[in-house]
C-alpha cells in the first residue's frame, strides 16, 4: 500500500519486476508466462474509487477487493490469495468527493478504516513492517525504549513526563546539557501552517518557562557527544547502517533531519555483529518485520540507541549511501534471497 508518486515504492516496484514480478493486469489476470503477479494499490482509493467485501456463508469465506478505474472496471483481487503485504505510505481511507459534510466524511473514513484493519487482519500473508495497530504499537517510543534496554543497548538516561518539576531535575541531573523531544514526531499546524518540532537544546530560558511542560509530555535525554549518527535499516534480517555526519552543518548539528545535504555526509557503516543481532532482534520484538532505528556513535566509539521508526525513510540510506535497500525489500515481499554483495561495509546479515 502506497500513495501515487512515492519514490521509495516506485525503487521497489523497479527490483520486484527484475526479478520476474508483473503488475497486475487490468481484469486480475495472471499471464501464462507465471510469475509473481504484484498490485500497487493505496488505500486512499478506497471507499472513493474501491470497493472491498469480505462476507462469511456456508462455512466459507470471500475476501474481495475492486479496483475501480478513471476508464472503467479494473481488476478485481481475491485477497485471500495475497501473500505478501508492503505498507509503504498509504494515504489513508478518504470518502467520495460527493460525501461534502466534514463530519460525515470522518465517519465515513472512520468505517473504511475498521473495515481495512478487521480484513487486512484475515489474509493470509506476511506483512511489511507489519499491519496498522503492529506499526502503531512498535512506534510507541516508550514501549520500545524500554525493549531497546532490556536487549542491552547503551541508552542515555531518559524521561518522559509533562511535569516540570522533572525537567528541572533533569537539566541539573545533565549538568545542564539537555534536549528535549516529541514523543510523537508528527507534524502538526501553527496558525494554519505546517509545523515540525526537532531536537531542541534546552536553556535555561526554557526553566524559566517550565509550567507550560504540564500541557504535553515530552522526552528528556543528556545531550549525547557524536562522532556520527546512524540510520539503521532492518529488513526482515537483513540489517543496514548508514553513517550521518553532520558535523559540518549548524542547522543539522543536533537533528540530521534538517537534510542540509550540502553539508551533511553519508555513508555506509559496518556495524558490529552483536548491535547488528540487536537491531534485528529488536524489530522482531516489537511485532515488524521492517524498522528505521537511530544511534549515535559517540567519538570514544560507543552505540548509543535514540529511538526506533516503525515505518521510517530509507529512500536517502540507498539513494546518498549506496545500501541496497530496495532490492532487500523486493526479495523479502517475493521470498526469494536479496542480491548484490556480501553482507559486510553496511550490511549485516
Amino acid at each position: 500500500m502506497s500513495k501515487r508518486g512515492d519514490g521509495a515504492a516506485e525503487r521497489v516496484l523497479g527490483a520486484l519486476l527484475r526479478r520476474g514480478a508483473h503488475l497486475l493486469d487490468p481484469h486480475g489476470e495472471e499471464p501464462p508466462d507465471g510469475g509473481v503477479p504484484v498490485l500497487w494499490w493505496d488505500n486512499g482509493e478506497y471507499p472513493a474509487r474501491s470497493r472491498i467485501t469480505a462476507s462469511f456463508a456456508g462455512g466459507r469465506r470471500r475476501l474481495l477487493l475492486h479496483i475501480d478505474r478513471p476508464d472503467g472496471e479494473g481488476p478485481t483481487v481475491d485477497l485471500s490469495r495475497v501473500t505478501a503485504v508492503w505498507r509503504s505510505r498509504p494515504s489513508g481511507p478518504q470518502a467520495h468527493p460527493a460525501v461534502t459534510d466534514p463530519t460525515q466524511r470522518a465517519h465515513a473514513e472512520l468505517q473504511a478504516e475498521v473495515m481495512l484493519d478487521g480484513v487486512g487482519s484475515l489474509l493470509p500473508a506476511r506483512w511489511l513492517p507489519g499491519t496498522r495497530a503492529d506499526e502503531l504499537r512498535a512506534h510507541n517510543k516508550v514501549l520500545h525504549l524500554a525493549r531497546a534496554v532490556d536487549l542491552g543497548f547503551t541508552v542515555p538516561d531518559t524521561t518522559y513526563t509533562n511535569d516540570p518539576d522533572e525537567l528541572a531535575a533533569a537539566y541539573a541531573a545533565a549538568s545542564g546539557r539537555l534536549v528535549a523531544k516529541q514523543i510523537a514526531a508528527e507534524r502538526f499546524r501553527i496558525d494554519g501552517a505546517p509545523h515540525r518540532a526537532y531536537t531542541t537544546v534546552v536553556t535555561r530560558r526554557h526553566l524559566t518557562s517550565r509550567h507550560r511542560l504540564r500541557h504535553e509530555p515530552v522526552i528528556l535525554q543528556p545531550y549525547v557527544d557524536k562522532a556520527v549518527e546512524l540510520r539503521v535499516i532492518v529488513v526482515g534480517e537483513r540489517v543496514f547502517a548508514a553513517e550521518i555526519d553532520a558535523s559540518g552543518s549548524t542547522a543539522a548539528r543536533d537533528d540530521w533531519r534538517h537534510y542540509d545535504n550540502d553539508r551533511v555526509r553519508y555513508g555506509p557503516h559496518e556495524l558490529p555483529a552483536d548491535v547488528a543481532r540487536r537491531c534485528a532482534r529488536l524489530v522482531a520484538d516489537v511485532g515488524l518485520t521492517y524498522a528505521a532505528l537511530d544511534f549515535i556513535v559517540t567519538p570514544a566509539g560507543e552505540y548509543v540507541f535514540l529511538e526506533l521508526n516503525s515505518n521510517g525513510a530509507w529512500g536517502f540510506v540507498e539513494l546518498w549511501a549506496g545500501l541496497p535497500v530496495s532490492d532487500a525489500i523486493a526479495a523479502w515481499l517475493i521470498g526469494t534471497p536479496a542480491e548484490g554483495p556480501a553482507p559486510t561495509d553496511g550490511v549485516n546479515p
